[in-house]
């Protein structure tokens, strides 16, 4: 029996809205995610926190806000939120916020503690663990959610400075160990979906000498990607991983969005610089 055109109009009034509904996705993580308030980073960490949803409500924009102009920009409809909170790492979120960010996302990003581990630098035990969970119920709640994790990049500070877990390495091995890390977190779940290389794209930035590799020697030698306290990032830094994300989750070339890019303009970023970096977060995608 047809149904009365009242009801059939309805019909089809859900089914273009379902059609039409903007993609989900959650940015959980720290200071790495919302960027850090020491420095030049509250640009970043203030930036456009009206088109975000912070689940705990202080109001912070961060790298998700990046992400979502960028959204805007090539024409695509992201519905972004996050949660994070300073020195963390997954298992915190996990212990602590899983009522909050345990909802049907379609899309989620992980960023643990920068060292995995603050106990034990260079360990991902934890995180491994604590991805597999949060994956799980995530996937729990949608079973079709796309959950990422986003390996972060080598710190100066703990590669330069004695005492570090990575001193007297080369610079470009923090990060690489933290992607193995990684690594092992998306092998161990089958519910994680890819590994987001926002340190390979610093590594990058380093070897093309766009970004200079060693803010303690007293020597300029590109765009320092690192904040002030040579741990965190800078605005370049932010931008660079804002844009490795962005390529990753929604296949589109970061190059697309070109030298008049209206986040790089309000961060201060450069024409030049900003299509160099928009450069090396594709070549990185390119090779996974």
């Amino acid at each position: 029996m047809p149904l009365p055109r009242s009801l059939a109009f309805l019909s089809l009034l859900s089914l273009g809205a379902q059609a039409s509904a903007a993609t989900t996705i959650l940015f959980i993580g720290n200071s790495f995610t919302y960027g850090d308030p020491a420095g030049a980073a509250p640009l970043v960490r203030e930036y456009r926190p009206d088109t975000v949803t912070d689940l705990n409500g202080t109001h912070l924009g961060g790298v998700p806000a990046l992400f979502k102009a960028f959204t805007v920009q090539a024409g695509l409809d992201y519905e972004v939120s996050l949660e994070t909170s300073p020195g963390k790492g997954v298992d915190w979120h996990y212990e602590n916020r899983l009522g909050t960010i345990a909802k049907p996302f379609d899309k989620v990003v992980l960023q643990s503690y920068s060292t995995m581990d603050g106990a034990h630098p260079g360990d991902p035990a934890t995180l491994v663990k604590y991805a597999g969970l949060l994956a799980q119920a995530f996937h729990d709640k949608n079973p079709k959610v796309d959950v990422r994790l986003a390996a972060t990049w080598s710190r100066a500070d703990q590669t330069y400075k004695q005492g570090g877990a990575w001193y007297g390495q080369p610079i470009d091995k923090m990060a690489l160990d933290v992607r193995a890390g990684y690594d092992k977190a998306k092998q161990a779940s089958d519910l994680v979906k890819g590994v987001i290389p926002v340190g390979q794209a610093w590594n990058r930035a380093f070897a093309s000498g766009l970004a200079d590799d060693n803010p303690y020697d007293g020597k300029v030698t590109g765009i320092n990607l690192w904040a002030p306290d040579s741990y965190h990032g800078s605005v370049y830094g932010y931008y660079l991983e804002a844009l490795t994300i962005f390529g990753n989750i929604t296949g589109h070339d970061p190059r697309s969005l070109g030298a008049k890019e209206q986040v790089a303009k309000e961060l201060g970023i450069g024409a030049d610089t900003a299509v160099a970096l928009q450069k090396v977060a594709a070549e990185q995608l390119k090779d996974l």
